[in-house]
């Protein structure tokens, strides 16, 4: 292994690591269907890393860079739906508390759907500007300029797969581990109030930011 690539795995993997929307939506959905809806949750993040990397490797992203109306609405395309996925949990905060009355403590997860899950992790990712920039901004420091740009990016992004999938589905098993007690209904409002209100946060700090 070149000094590059174990320059890059460093910084890569301490990226993953980093708390930020991605780990908020793999606890929250973890909770929501179990080991399955998280692991499922993380594959759909990790596929929008190459859409990333074949962006930046084609320069579209130099487009959205130095144009300040496609960002922006690629922007407020992201804050949007990071919103609306805060606003989901928030109700869902408040409709399971109105559950609990009628029907006690009996409270059951919802369904896993692989495809709900998938398309959540997936958008979340691809409507985040933050990893546009990022892509554009790093990537290029370990691309070859003797070698095919696009190759070398989706090979980079490949790591970034393998590193993100293994630290956010092993994310999802400590929170299954923890099922029992996360699935009380006073915990499980508090995490759905708690994740809603940080979704929404996010958001609205996205579509704020300049």
């Amino acid at each position: 292994m070149t000094s590059i690539s174990l320059t890059f795995l460093i910084a890569i993997t301490l990226l993953t690591i980093s708390p930020g929307v991605d780990t908020v939506l793999v606890i929250r959905n973890t909770t929501r269907g179990g080991w399955g809806d998280g692991a499922a949750t993380s594959l759909g993040i990790c596929c929008g890393l190459f859409v990333h990397a074949t962006v930046s490797a084609v320069g579209i992203s130099v487009i959205l860079l130095q144009s300040a109306w496609a960002f922006r609405m690629l922007k407020l395309a992201g804050a949007a739906y990071l919103a609306w996925l805060g606003i989901v949990s928030l109700r869902s905060a408040a409709g399971r508390r109105a559950a609990v009355a009628l029907v006690g403590d009996g409270d059951a997860r919802r369904p896993f759907s692989p495809r709900r899950s998938l398309q959540e992790g997936f958008f979340c990712n691809v409507l985040n500007p933050k990893a546009v920039v990022f892509y554009m901004a790093f990537l290029p420091q370990f691309i070859d300029p003797r070698l095919p740009a696009l190759q070398q990016s989706l090979i980079l992004a490949g790591l970034h797969f393998l590193i993100a999938m293994v630290w956010q589905c092993a994310l999802a098993a400590l929170v299954e581990r923890a099922r029992t007690m996360l699935q009380s209904p006073p915990v499980r409002r508090t995490i759905d109030g708690t994740v809603g209100a940080l979704l929404l946060f996010f958001g609205i700090k996205l579509g704020l930011d300049r």
